[in-house]
């Protein structure tokens, strides 16, 4: 005979009109579920802060990258000028020491002595002078300018009518808008008080004719 443990086979005690399942309490609902606009708005207003700052630091350094381009722009000109005058300067002071050379190949020119090896090396000099940049300048006949030419001889002459180049004593030289020297002059003036009318008679004959010439005795 087997002994029976009491209450083992009772059933738990449930409320009338109820179920075993109504028995299990059900879950709260959840604190993110609770207000999803809410959350939504204010995950919008802060991308929308966040796009603000990264467009205040795009312009910023937008305009920071645009001042450092103009800044470079302004040094690589600045430069460029500075080497072209340097080389300019360099140049000119080189043309400067040959003219000595070029004056005594011209007197050699004149007198009929540039000949044989010595007429092809001072051509050459001349050509190559003359390929950097140097111009020579100075004729006969021009009117005197004493921007660039030094007069070293003064006369008067009845053909000229302002101050006039007669003779060029030494060629000018000029590189670029440098004048390496003036051109060495002897200019002549028109002789005070002539003055001639426009058939080429002096004053006092054009008179005698107006009046009908001297009386015959």
């Amino acid at each position: 005979m087997t002994e029976e443990t009491p209450g083992f086979d009772k059933e738990p005690d449930v409320p009338s009109g109820a179920t075993p399942d109504d028995a299990e309490p059900k879950g709260a609902p959840s604190a993110e579920g609770a207000s999803p606009a809410g959350d939504a708005a204010a995950q919008v207003a802060g991308l929308t802060a966040q796009l603000d700052q990264v467009r205040t630091a795009l312009g910023e350094r937008t305009a920071d990258l645009q001042r450092l381009q103009a800044e470079y722009q302004n040094y690589r000109r600045r430069v460029e000028r500075d080497r072209i005058t340097v080389k300019e300067i360099a140049i000119a002071s080189l043309l400067s020491e040959l003219l000595p050379v070029l004056d005594d190949i011209g007197r050699a020119r004149e007198h009929g002595e540039l000949v044989g090896g010595f007429k092809s090396v001072a051509e050459s000099l001349e050509t190559v002078a003359a390929k950097m940049g140097l111009q020579q300048f100075g004729k006969e006949g021009e009117p005197f300018d004493p921007t660039i030419h030094e007069a070293l001889m003064h006369s008067y002459a009845p053909d000229v009518t302002e101050t006039t180049c007669v003779a060029i004593l030494q060629p000018g030289y000029r590189f670029g808008e440098r004048n390496l020297r003036p051109a060495r002059v002897a200019v002549a003036e028109p002789q005070p008080g002539a003055t001639q009318t426009g058939n080429g008679d002096s004053p006092e004959s054009a008179d005698g004719k107006e009046n009908g010439g001297p009386e015959e005795g």
